[in-house]
Formats: structure tokens, sequence, C-alpha cells
């Protein structure tokens, strides 16, 4: 038989994680069995050659289903039915889809975000479907959006998992990746050294140590935004230290009064969220690397163009 769209995946996905702690490989071995998947299916590789077809739809199924609040994952690469998950299960399901995700509040978030604007995640990571309405190249630019949303989340979710430390040294691989605070050892000297209650760190803004930048970094769970108070705690701290530049980093995000409250400022204060921040990780290649390349070649019209 053929192996089931990712979709088709969310149910058993669902229920063999409700057993146990599991990862991708060994629920693959489990489904792969209840199905009857022949050895060739079970080794069928997706067109890059990178990973195997079914690891990748059970992927897929547990990442949205984990945006719903259904799928848990207490460490690194293991994951666990969730009490809402459980819940679902309870209800005796005939299937599970994204119509059935889209009913929980955290997964319309995710849905909603900009990144996806446009993206029909009904379709899946599928090939190009020649009936759409949608240009090849159309489809390629919202396929790169849905995997740039999912890798984002990805990060986000990891860095929420390290320890304080981790995130600090993060802050300092990221600040140096875009320039300042002249390598990563001066980085490391000056980030978490100030002393000051209300601020984390310090580091150069050029290589020369001319100007500095007061940093302040919050690893906050998605749903706790950062408030006015901090904010005013923070730029009270830049005063005392007679500092005019100052950037708070959060995982989560900002209210609006936090987000109003700068834009009145004498000091230059940025407000860094976690949207942000994994934009930043991705665009200086910070914890994350290239996994392929694509290409796309047009037709050179001058090339063939005689007069």
């Amino acid at each position: 038989m053929a192996i089931p769209d990712y979709q088709s995946l969310m149910l058993p996905v669902l229920r063999h994680a409700s057993q146990k702690e599991t990862r991708v490989p060994e629920l693959a071995i489990l489904i792969a069995d209840e199905l009857g998947l022949t050895e060739a299916e079970r080794d069928e590789m997706l067109p890059s050659g990178k990973q195997r077809l079914l690891h990748n739809r059970i992927h897929w199924a547990k990442f949205y289903m984990s945006k719903a609040g259904l799928i848990d994952a207490p460490s690194r690469g293991r994951f666990i039915t969730s009490e809402a998950g459980r819940k679902l299960l309870a209800t005796n399901p005939r299937t599970i889809n994204v119509d059935i995700l889209k009913t929980y509040p955290a997964f319309q978030s995710f849905y909603g975000s900009e990144a996806l604007a446009g993206v029909d995640l009904r379709q899946g990571p599928s090939p190009v479907d020649a009936s759409s309405l949608t240009t090849p190249e159309e489809q390629i630019d919202a396929a790169y959006g849905m995997l740039r949303a999912v890798l984002k989340a990805d990060l986000l979710q990891r860095i929420l998992a390290q320890s304080p430390s981790f995130f600090e040294q993060l802050i300092v691989e990221l600040l140096v990746a875009m320039g300042y605070g002249g390598t990563h050892g001066s980085a490391a000297q000056q980030l978490g050294k100030s002393g000051d209650g209300g601020v984390d760190g310090v580091v150069d803004e050029d290589r020369l140590g001319l100007s500095r930048i007061y940093v302040q970094a919050k690893r906050y769970a998605p749903h706790i935004s950062v408030g006015r108070p901090e904010i005013q705690g923070f730029v009270g701290s830049l005063v005392g230290l007679g500092a005019t530049k100052g950037v708070f980093v959060t995982t989560s995000s900002f209210s609006s009064h936090a987000i109003d409250y700068v834009r009145h400022l004498s000091q230059r204060v940025v407000l860094l969220d976690g949207e942000r921040l994994a934009e930043l990780l991705i665009e200086h290649g910070v914890g994350v690397r290239e996994s392929r390349t694509i290409k796309v070649l047009r037709l050179d019209e001058d090339f063939f163009f005689d007069e």
C-alpha cells in the first residue's frame, strides 16, 4: 500500500505517543507494522534522498499537532501525547486533520502567522500541484514560507528547553555574528558581567569599544509577554549606568504598553521579541545549518537573441 499522507498519520501518531514517550524512528516501526508496509515502502526516500518518506510525514504530523498543544516534547527528539491530546483521543475521533487542529487557539495563532499567509497546510509538504491556480514558483515560495515558519517555531522551542547559560551564550553568538562584541571571547566576557540587577550584560558596539550596548535577556514561554514595568526597570538601570543604548531580548513577546513606552524615550532601546530573534538567528546562521540548496534556472533570452 502507499504510505499515507501526513494528515492520515496524525491519529496513529497521537495514539501511539499516548502509550509512552517516543521518537520518530521508533514510531515509524510501529506504524509501518500496523499498516503492513513492505521493506521497500519503509525505506522509500524523499526526492532529496536525505530522509525516509514515512519518517518525514510522521515528523510533520507530530509537528502540527504540537502546535495545537496535542503533543509535548519533554526532551530533545522525544515526544508524548499531552493532556489535551489524551482528551481528544477519549472522544474516539475517526480522524485528525488540519481542520480539527484549527479548532485549537494555539494552532490558530500559528496558522495565522505572517510567515504562513496564503499557505494551505492541508496540502502539506507535497509535490508541486500542476492543477493549482498558483504558478510553480508561487508554490515554491509558499513551501519556503511554511518551512521557515516551522524552523522559527523549532528554534524557539529548543531555546526554551536549554539552560539560562546556553541562552546567554546564544545571544553572544548572535551579537558576534551581527558584528558586535569584537570576538566571541570579548563578547562573552562582557555579557553577564555588569552586576546590575536590571542588566544582564554589556557588549561593545564596535571592535574598538568606543560605544557600548547594554543587554537584558528573558527566556519566557510564548504566552508570557514582557510588560512595561520590566522595560521601565531596564531603562532605569540604563540611566543609572549613564548608558544611551539598550537591547531587551525575549523568546516571547512584548505588551502594547511596553512597545509604546520605548517610543518616547531619550535612550535608544530596541525590543527584540521571539519572532525577530528567530529571524535574526536564521539570517546570521546561528543555531541552524543549510540542509540543501535548490537552484531555479530560467531561460536566458539574451543568449537566443539574434539581431
